[in-house]
């Protein structure tokens, strides 16, 4: 009888895996960094925590998918949502000593395009 219940929870996790979800992101996207070893920190503190996990509800970092409607915005949006904070995005990303330049970069790394101007 055991048996047949964990054939029986096999077949069910067979016949439901990827049932209904959207697919996944790359998985490097958990794992970029910037380049830039002072980027790659300021990312490490106060970006990675959401952009690189899909249970936050943010764009994950190199899903140009889902980066394109924002980066459509053009840079001074995305700045003044990075400042100020949009949605669930705290305001200064949870980097209070970050420059603009700064945001505007690693906006640019975590969509993987250049922004627009």
């Amino acid at each position: 009888m055991r048996a047949s219940r964990i054939t029986l929870l096999l077949m069910l996790v067979a016949a439901l895996t990827g049932c209904g979800e959207d697919p996944k992101p790359p998985a490097s996207t958990n794992n970029a960094i910037p380049k830039d070893p002072a980027l790659a920190q300021i990312y490490a503190n106060s970006c990675q925590l959401c952009h690189a996990n899909p249970a936050a509800n943010a764009p994950l970092t190199g899903d140009r998918k889902a980066w394109e409607p924002r980066i459509q915005q053009g840079a001074d949006t995305l700045l003044d949502h990075a400042i100020n904070g949009y949605n669930g995005m705290p305001p200064m990303g949870q980097c209070v000593e970050c420059s603009e330049e700064q945001f505007l970069q690693l906006i640019g790394f975590m969509a993987d395009q250049p922004l627009p101007q």
